[in-house]
């Protein structure tokens, strides 16, 4: 029996170990090292703790209606997951429809020149990208339509991850990288040719402001495209497992509330726009979006074995063990929300300043 166990033992460790290698290989071509895993901006003794004070907007259901709090909950949450989301999902953080016979990549990269084509980007035109995230979109629109593409993130160590990439990818002369908050940007009135934010004003407190932000920029004729994460008319608020997706897709997104995907084109009418169109990309012919996060049991203890290991030996900070199991059970929430049809990542609305509008002030 000891030479089983022994044996057995054995097994489970060189079958841990080719997992583990494995998963450092295919890491390494996404352009973040399994071992790299840190809690971006903040030091290493403060991952832990972070992550408790972040859970906090979620034990008080109170707490994340303050919007003045809301920056600074979204600030530590990309902290938080951007490495694992680099080392796992890529450079480009958001969903995609799923397109027959192609790569993730290949349907990821689609879905962003999608964008540059609807606001009919060309060489020449600064075209501002309201949450950029560590860039992927944005080379990806640089790159398809010549234009200069300028990103904003409220996260330090995302302008600094999105900076490096625009070098290794020879596109910092036509992308460049703010810190800041996308509700009080830095930048002139009327001063971009279009602007486009994929899956990221979500985290806003009110649409109504990061709208209104991003209206006083464009100058008069503007096209804006937005990719908005909503709840569709098929969620029903009375539905106890309803409300238990929407929730967790929520407290696991650091977002201060799902907003209806009937109220979105009004809001952006409330601010001055003028709608273009509008349509859920989600939907049939598209194919799901969310096949990506149907992990299998295997795969997901395989990453959580890699990541409790580098946390135990010390490699990666104490605590970014327990981001990586919140994000697996967000995404099964968002998976869960996809298969019910009560939510879209992809609620696709184009926006265009009048032409007549009048002068920001």
């Amino acid at each position: 029996m000891e030479t089983l166990a022994a044996v057995v033992t054995l097994g489970l460790l060189a079958a841990g170990l080719y997992w583990f290698v494995c998963l450092l290989g295919s890491a390494e071509q996404k352009g973040k090292h399994a071992s790299e895993l840190s809690g971006g901006s903040l030091g290493r003794e403060q991952v832990a703790s972070t992550y408790r004070q972040y859970w906090t907007f979620f034990r008080k259901p109170k707490e994340i209606e303050h919007a003045d709090r809301v920056p600074d909950l979204v600030d530590s949450f990309y902290n938080l997951v951007t490495d694992i989301y680099e080392w796992g999902w890529g450079q480009s953080f958001h969903f995609s429809p799923s397109l027959p016979g192609h790569s993730h990549a290949a349907a990821t990269r689609a879905h962003e020149e999608m964008a540059a084509n609807l606001l009919k980007l060309g060489p020449a035109m600064k075209v501002l990208d309201a949450g950029c995230g560590v860039g992927g979109p944005m080379r990806t629109i640089a790159t398809h339509s010549g234009a200069n593409v300028v990103g904003i993130t409220i996260n330090e160590y995302q302008v600094g991850r999105a900076r490096l990439h625009n070098i290794k990818a020879g596109l910092d002369k036509l992308c460049e990288v703010v810190c800041g908050d996308f509700l009080h940007m830095p930048f002139d009135a009327e001063s971009f040719d279009a602007a486009y934010s994929i899956e990221a004003t979500c985290h806003a407190p009110k649409l109504s402001e990061v709208y209104a932000e991003i209206f006083r920029v464009l100058k008069p004729g503007a096209l804006y495209v937005t990719y908005e994460w909503v709840t569709t008319p098929k969620f029903q608020p009375d539905n106890s497992e309803h409300l238990e997706i929407v929730q967790g897709i929520e407290r696991g997104n650091a977002l201060p509330g799902l907003r209806r995907q009937d109220e979105v084109a009004e809001i952006a009418k409330g601010v001055g726009f003028e709608l273009v169109e509008e349509r859920d990309l989600a939907l049939p012919p598209a194919l799901p979006w969310w096949t990506r996060l149907k992990m299998g049991r295997v795969a997901y203890f395989r990453n959580h074995v890699v990541v409790w290991v580098l946390t135990m030996v010390r490699i990666a900070p104490k605590g970014v063990d327990d981001v990586h199991e919140m994000l697996f059970h967000t995404a099964h929430h968002l998976t869960r929300g996809g298969q019910t049809g009560i939510f879209t990542p992809m609620h696709m609305i184009l926006l265009r300043k009048p032409n007549n509008a009048a002068p920001a002030c």
